[in-house]
């Protein structure tokens, strides 16, 4: 079977489009933007020209479809899992949260979810083991960790606006 090809073309002030040819012969491109974002287009197979959809993905829902392309990498949004069903995931705290300004402790997290707030990202910062004090902002990323359930629990809380 021979190898997909693929080809790499930088895109001025846009970013970087990589596009793929599958053995079937089809073709697909993505367009990494300079924002982060990408760009997931599926040509058709009649004219390989033709766009037949086109997605435009956050660097989070990007993220997500790596997980599940290659769910063995090491991935941005789940950081490990241990044999006794833990789990630490990065959260974002948007700017519209209604936590937005509010101190951890209001959340009252480990108390509803059973899941702990480890550490949060603020800009190129980590502050670990944040205290029950300490006031969040629009932007933060949380490592939560605890059970699935109680990460996905955390995450409805966090992503309360």
């Amino acid at each position: 079977m021979p190898a997909p090809r693929m080809r790499m073309t930088p895109l001025p002030g846009i970013g970087v489009q990589y596009d793929l040819t599958t053995r079937e012969h089809r073709h697909l491109s993505v367009i990494a933007h300079r924002d982060g974002t990408r760009s997931v287009n599926v040509y058709r197979g009649d004219d390989p020209d033709d766009c037949a959809h086109s997605l435009h993905l956050t660097g989070q829902e990007t993220a997500s479809l790596i997980d599940a392309l290659m769910p063995s990498h090491h991935s941005p949004s789940v950081l490990h899992t241990t044999d006794l069903g833990l789990v630490a995931e990065r959260i974002a705290l948007s700017a519209q949260s209604v936590w937005n300004g509010r101190v951890l402790g209001d959340m009252r997290m480990r108390t509803e979810t059973g899941a702990s707030v480890v550490a949060v990202l603020r800009r190129a910062d980590a502050i670990p083991s944040p205290a029950p004090d300490f006031r969040l902002a629009g932007g933060d990323t949380l490592i939560v960790i605890g059970t699935r359930e109680g990460v996905d629990a955390a995450a409805a809380i966090i992503g309360q606006e």
